[in-house]
C-alpha cells in the first residue's frame, strides 16, 4: 500500500515525522491542517483497504474513529491501541477506509476539526458519502454522540461505546437539536450503543439516557446492548465482534 507523505487542504498539510510502526498492518499516518479565521489541525492513521488502488473505480465505506482520553497527545500511533485497529491487524481484507484522528492532550473531541477532516478525506479518497459511519469509546463515545448530534445527516449509522451526553443536559431537547429537519434526521438515525453494566468511570445510564432521547424523538432504530459484567472497557467486546461491522454495511444514508 502506498505510504502518502503529504496531504493538501486549503493552504497545506503536511506529514508527521517517522515513527515506528507499532503493528505490522496497513495503517498510515497524516496530518489534516486547515487554517481559515483559525487553524484547524489534526494528527490522524489512516488504513485504506487492501485493493483500494486496485479497484480504483470503486466508492468504499468509511469508519471515522475516535479514541478515548487515554491516546490523547502527539503521536498519532496510541490511536491503534483500542478500537477497530486491533480488528484489522487480524483481518486485512477489512472492507472500509478507517480514519482515527488524534485528539492533543488536555483537549476534548471538536466537531469543527472532526468535520473538516471527515470534508478532507472524503475529497482526498474515493469514499461512498452514503456508507459513512461514525464510531469511539470512552470520551470518543461522548464525541461521536456530540458529532452525531451536531451533524446526523452526515453519517449512515452510529456506534457510540461507554460515552453520553453533556452532563448537564438530561435530553436532546435541551441540546436545542429541535428544528424540524433536525428532529426528521435523528428520528432516522441508526444508533447502536454499548457500555459494561459494572462501569463506574461512565455509568451506563449515559448510554440509556441517550438512546431513550433517540426513541422519545421516535427514532425506532436506537438500540443499547449492555454487557452485564464488563466494568469501563467494553469496547474490546465490540470491536472484536465483526457483527456490528455487518450490521454498519446494512445501513447507507438517505437523509443527506
Amino acid at each position: 500500500m502506498r505510504a502518502i507523505l503529504c496531504l493538501l487542504f486549503s493552504l497545506m498539510a503536511g506529514s508527521l515525522l517517522a515513527q515506528d510502526k507499532p503493528q505490522d498492518h496497513q495503517l498510515t499516518v497524516h496530518t489534516f491542517k486547515q487554517t481559515t479565521l483559525d487553524e484547524l489541525r489534526s494528527d490522524y492513521l489512516l488504513f485504506l483497504p487492501v485493493e483500494f488502488e486496485k479497484k480504483s473505480e470503486k466508492r468504499w465505506p468509511l469508519i471515522l474513529f475516535l479514541h478515548g482520553a487515554g491516546e490523547r497527545g502527539s503521536n498519532a500511533w496510541t490511536t491503534d491501541i483500542h478500537g477497530p485497529a486491533k480488528y484489522i491487524a487480524d483481518h486485512l481484507e477489512f472492507p472500509f477506509v478507517m480514519v482515527s484522528p488524534q485528539c492533543p492532550s488536555n483537549q476534548v473531541w471538536s466537531t469543527r476539526v472532526l468535520l473538516a477532516l471527515l470534508d478532507e478525506v472524503v475529497n482526498s479518497y474515493n469514499v461512498d458519502t452514503n456508507r459513512i459511519y461514525l464510531t469511539g469509546l470512552s470520551m470518543g463515545g461522548f464525541g461521536a454522540w456530540d458529532l452525531a448530534l451536531a451533524a446526523p445527516g452526515r453519517f449512515a449509522a452510529v456506534i457510540p461505546i461507554c460515552g453520553g451526553g453533556e452532563d448537564l443536559i438530561p435530553d436532546l431537547a435541551r441540546l436545542g437539536y429541535t428544528t424540524p429537519r433536525e428532529k426528521e434526521l435523528l428520528k432516522t438515525l441508526p444508533v447502536w450503543a454499548f457500555h459494561g453494566g459494572k462501569d463506574t468511570v461512565v455509568r451506563p445510564e449515559e448510554s440509556d439516557r441517550m438512546i431513550g432521547a433517540l426513541r422519545d424523538l421516535g427514532n425506532t432504530n436506537a438500540n443499547l446492548t449492555i454487557y452485564p459484567e464488563a466494568q469501563h472497557n467494553s469496547w474490546d467486546q465490540t470491536y472484536t465482534n465483526s457483527q456490528i461491522y455487518t450490521w454498519l454495511l446494512q445501513h447507507k444514508n438517505p437523509r443527506k
